[in-house]
C-alpha cells in the first residue's frame, strides 16, 4: 500500500503525564498506518491508551514524541494555529456525551458547525442522512438519546470531515438506541467516503470494522483484520 493509501501514519508515538506521583505512560511507541475510508474500531479496557490516541490524532492532544503524518505534515510538531485549522477543515468528533445546546434545534445545533466549514453541507441534508429527517426542528430536550446522538454525528459529518473519529458513541445508549447511532455513523462512512475511527470498550462493535485494534497498557496488542464485516442491525449486546 502506498503513503497516498493512508490517512495517518503514525511512528514510535508515545505520551507520559507527569504526576506528583511520577509518570504515567499513556502511549507506548505506538506504530500504527490508518487506511483511507476504512472503519477502524479500537478496543480495550479504561486506561488502555486507545482514547489517548484518538486525541493526539484528532489535534487535540499532543505526544510527547513520535510523529504522526497526515498529508506529509507532523501533527506532533504542528503549532497551536495549525491544529486548530485542522480540527476545523479536516476532522469531526462525536462523543459519548451529545453536547447538545439545548436552546437550539437540531437543526440549529449542526448549523452551529456549518457556519464555520470551508465546504459544509445543508443541515437538513445531514440529519436526513443520520435519518432524522422529520425530527430536524425539536430541540433536544424532545428527543430520545439515541436521537440526540445522531444529532451530533450529523453535526460531525456536516463539515465534510475527512475523518471521524468516534469516543465510546453509544457508551449511555441502550442497545436498540446504539445500534440506530452505529447505523447512522456506517451510512455516513460510506456515502461521504469519511475514515472512521471508533473507541470503544464493546467488543461487539468490532464486528462492523474493517480492522479492529486492540490496546493494553498503552501500546497495540493485536491487530486484526476482519474476514467479513457485520452490519449494525445484526449486532446484540
Amino acid at each position: 500500500m502506498s503513503q497516498d493509501d493512508h490517512a495517518y501514519e503514525a511512528r514510535s508515538l508515545s505520551k507520559v503525564y507527569r504526576t506528583g506521583a511520577g509518570e504515567v505512560h499513556a502511549l507506548r511507541d505506538v506504530d500504527l498506518d490508518i487506511r483511507r475510508g476504512e472503519t477502524l474500531v479500537l478496543l480495550g479496557p479504561s486506561g488502555s491508551g486507545k482514547s489517548t490516541l484518538l486525541n493526539i490524532l484528532g489535534g487535540l492532544d499532543r505526544a510527547s514524541s513520535g510523529r504522526v503524518l497526515f498529508h506529509g505534515r507532523d501533527l506532533v510538531q504542528a503549532s497551536d494555529a495549525e491544529l486548530t485549522r485542522y480540527r476545523r477543515s479536516s476532522v469531526g468528533f462525536i462523543f459519548q456525551f451529545f453536547n447538545l445546546s439545548p436552546s437550539l434545534t437540531a437543526r440549529e445545533n449542526v448549523e452551529l458547525i456549518t457556519e464555520i466549514a470551508d465546504d459544509p453541507m445543508d443541515a437538513a441534508v445531514a440529519l436526513e442522512l443520520v435519518g432524522l429527517k422529520d425530527r430536524m426542528d425539536h430541540f433536544p430536550a424532545e428527543l430520545s438519546g439515541g436521537q440526540q446522538q445522531r444529532v451530533a454525528v450529523a453535526r460531525a459529518i456536516a463539515k465534510r470531515p475527512e475523518i471521524l473519529f468516534c469516543d465510546e458513541p453509544t457508551g449511555s445508549l441502550d442497545s436498540a438506541s446504539g445500534i440506530q447511532v452505529l447505523e447512522a455513523i456506517v451510512k455516513v462512512g460510506s456515502e461521504v467516503g469519511t475514515t472512521i475511527m471508533i473507541v470503544t470498550h464493546n467488543a461487539v462493535v468490532a464486528d462492523i470494522a474493517d480492522r479492529v485494534v486492540s490496546f493494553s497498557d498503552g501500546a497495540v496488542a493485536d491487530l486484526r483484520q476482519n474476514s467479513s464485516k457485520r452490519a449494525p442491525r445484526e449486532l446484540k449486546w
